[in-house]
């Protein structure tokens, strides 16, 4: 069978509201299976009575009733607008060059190479 190969991302933009989508569904149900396991171990902790048996329901109760809040938080939260990143704050471009053909020059270029 061949190996599938991802192809190399090559250009700054943003992802597409589908693959937004799609990851925030998928942080959401791993959040959401994490709790499930939460209660589940809960339940569990308490038919065993193990030693410290407080001490792990009470982190079983933080992620069983605290889980479901963050994750309903993530999921409907926006990827940050361009200019809001870290990264783009700390490397702002100068765009005050009157001479279009001076920004053009200055423009850093990448050389995609095949080999």
């Amino acid at each position: 069978m061949a190996r599938r190969v991802r192809p190399q991302l090559i250009t700054d933009a943003a992802r597409s509201p589908e693959q937004e989508l799609r990851a925030r569904e998928l942080r959401y149900v791993f959040m959401m299976l994490l709790r499930a396991a939460c209660v589940v171990v809960a339940a569990i902790l308490v038919a065993t009575r193990p030693p410290l048996l407080w001490l792990w329901l009470t982190l079983c109760l933080i992620g069983g009733v605290g889980l479901p809040m963050v994750a309903v938080l993530l999921a409907n939260d926006a990827p940050p607008r361009p200019e809001k990143l870290l990264r783009n704050r700390l490397h702002r471009r100068e765009t005050s060059h009157p001479d279009p053909a001076h920004a053009v020059a200055e423009r850093e270029h990448k050389v995609i190479d095949a080999e």
